[in-house]
């Protein structure tokens, strides 16, 4: 059974950083496209970002492009969102996602396995 587990959350100052992270356990890390969502207080969950199972693509939300990077570790099992330039509205609970296949990778509805969540919390 595929497993993801998300790591690296908290509470940082606004224009800060942090980098999340999340490993997955149970199959073949490579064989995935992985991504990050949210989901803020009395709202959908939205895209952040994926990656394709070999790491030459990337896809970004409006908002958060050029602050966010996603990037794998396919050694460590592992993906990761780098954080920068954090603003208040970041402030939500971010999941990461994986799925086989890659061609609606900001669809919600495509992913199959999905993380407990992190909690990211960015003050004013």
């Amino acid at each position: 059974q595929v497993q993801l587990t998300e790591s690296g959350g908290g509470l940082v100052q606004a224009g800060g950083s942090l980098k999340l992270s999340c490993v997955v356990s149970g199959d073949t890390f490579s064989r995935y496209s992985m991504a990050w969502f949210r989901q803020a207080p009395g709202k959908e969950r939205e895209f952040v970002a994926a990656i394709r199972w070999d790491g030459y693509q990337r896809k970004y939300a409006d908002s958060v492009k050029g602050r966010f990077t996603i990037s794998r570790d396919d050694a460590k099992n592992t993906v990761y969102l780098q954080m920068n330039s954090l603003k208040p509205e970041d402030t939500a609970v971010y999941y990461c996602a994986g799925d086989r296949s890659w061609g609606q990778a900001s669809n919600i509805h495509v992913y199959d396995y999905w993380g407990q969540g992190t909690q990211v919390t960015v003050s004013s």
